[in-house]
């Protein structure tokens, strides 16, 4: 299956589009299907994160979307790490968009996404990039919710935005079996 004609199934069962630059990044590297159906899923699930969210968040939404819909990319280059450990993939797939063109400050969710929800580097944008690639599946990672929820918060009361995040990521949470169901039957 092509990129586009995946994405056609998606939209058919409501799953937002890739930004175009993405899909085209995924056309060049030969992405595998289960490969873009994770990013078409993972994107969704950060634009539902961000709708959710949109009065607590100060980000930059194209951005985000960006780097959900790309994150992954580099396990074209590292098709073991496809079904399998490993995290080779990171920094690769951030080098290749950058050979291509893609600003850094955009490529870094390809390497971001795999660094500790601890560590200093993670600002708001991955940080809600990472906790799409985890709750589109239905984990939930307390330790991410909180960091999410206190760059959120800024000025505003954290118990109130946790409570925001825990609801969204709850509910989307509650879809997992459905996105699962449908990225399942495409091929590695």
């Amino acid at each position: 299956m092509t990129v586009a004609e995946i994405e056609r199934d998606a939209a058919a069962r409501g799953y937002r589009a890739l930004p175009r630059e993405a899909a085209q990044l995924l056309f060049e590297i030969a992405a595998p299907p289960r490969l873009v159906a994770h990013h078409i899923l993972v994107h969704d699930v950060a634009i539902r994160l961000l709708d959710a969210l949109a009065a607590s968040l100060e980000v930059d939404t194209d951005v985000v979307a960006f780097g959900a819909a790309t994150h992954d990319i580099g396990k074209a280059l590292f098709p073991a790490e496809l079904s399998g450990a490993g995290n080779q993939h990171e920094r690769a797939g951030r080098d290749w968009m950058i050979e291509r063109g893609i600003a850094p400050s955009l490529a870094r969710f390809a390497h971001t996404h795999g660094l500790p929800v601890g560590d200093e580097k993670l600002e708001l944008d991955d940080l809600l990039v990472v906790l799409a690639d985890k709750c589109w599946k239905g984990k939930r990672v307390a330790s991410l919710e909180e960091r999410v929820a206190r760059a959120a918060a800024r000025e505003r009361d954290f118990f109130a935005v946790f409570l925001e995040v825990d609801t969204a990521v709850e509910h989307i949470a509650a879809a997992a079996g459905a996105r699962l169901a449908w990225q399942s039957p495409h091929s590695v």
